[in-house]
């Protein structure tokens, strides 16, 4: 049973759009907990490293904190111990901390990607078929493997650097069978002749514009999915919607792994529906105001 207060919250890069502090307050209220989720940006905090940040939130008493951009694979050996799953997948989004300020690495954008293809695409649209991922960071590994676990075939890797992208593709032979995962030797031409698109970069968030997928390539065959929801229509998301592809956005991978990630903290599994429409009013909210900003 947790605390009736608690704290928790989120250490990364750019994370003041996020809207994770509405998912888990709203969590909190309905278990009847008077909850906290802070955001600890570091681009915000000049001086304070990953390190200061965890051994402070230790101190502070925190059940834990979700972690993101740039540190989901630089966090592993700060931390006492690793779940199965992220120990996998080799990166980590999501920390518990017990009582005595033990920590253990879990994997929640794993699970969140998956059950977020599955409500917008369907499983079907990835069982048997072949898919480019861009990005072999620590949200590319997670987003590798959910492809996998919902039945793909071959994934083809591309990032900026190369060691990376072969890695992950010789992780995903590893696990899952020889010659299913490779790297990408041009990119126009893999994703063209692929079934689908996954983006695990941040490119296409606030603060990082552009498209990470040749435009050019897409088509409306395809199926295209983004990790990202600052903003929830991001300029691949645009593009490929334009061209007819079906897509699904980085939003409900974003409530599904708060689910989990909650659970983890409080062991109080919230309502998974409710957290979904926190997340679209948070989101409406959110971009309402920025509306009004520009």
């Amino acid at each position: 049973m947790v605390n009736r207060q608690a704290l928790i919250g989120l250490i990364g890069a750019n994370i003041m759009k996020s809207l994770a502090p509405a998912l888990h307050i709203d969590a909190f209220a309905a278990a009847g907990i008077t909850g906290h989720y802070h955001l600890m940006d570091v681009d915000r905090l000049p001086g304070r490293t990953l390190k200061s940040l965890l051994d402070a939130v230790k101190t502070a008493g925190f059940l834990g904190v979700n972690i993101t951009f740039p540190f989901k694979q630089e966090v592993i050996p700060l931390l006492d111990a690793l779940s199965p799953e992220a120990r996998q997948i080799g990166a980590v989004n999501t920390v518990t901390i017990a009582p005595d300020g033990g920590t253990v690495g879990y994997n929640t954008d794993r699970s969140g990607f998956r059950l977020n293809f599955e409500d917008g695409l369907g499983r079907a649209g990835a069982e048997g078929s072949t898919a480019v991922l861009v990005g072999a960071g620590g949200a590319g590994s997670a987003v590798a493997f959910a492809l996998m676990d919902l039945g793909l075939k071959t994934l083809i890797v591309h990032d900026m650097d190369d060691a990376r992208a072969a890695k992950l593709a010789v992780d995903v032979s590893k696990h899952f069978g020889a010659g299913r995962g490779r790297v990408s030797t041009r990119l126009s031409d893999d994703v063209a002749a692929a079934d689908g698109v996954a983006n695990a970069t941040p490119i296409g968030m606030s603060g990082f514009p552009g498209n990470p997928v040749p435009v050019e390539a897409l088509r409306s065959g395809h199926w295209v999915a983004d990790v990202i929801y600052s903003p929830i229509e991001t300029e691949l998301i645009q593009a490929a919607r334009a061209k007819g592809a079906r897509v699904v956005t980085g939003g409900g991978m974003c409530a599904w792994q708060g689910v989990d990630a909650f659970r983890l903290f409080t062991g109080i599994t919230p309502d998974a529906a409710r957290m979904h429409r926190v997340f679209a009013s948070a989101l409406a909210a959110r971009d309402q105001a920025l509306a009004g900003v520009s």
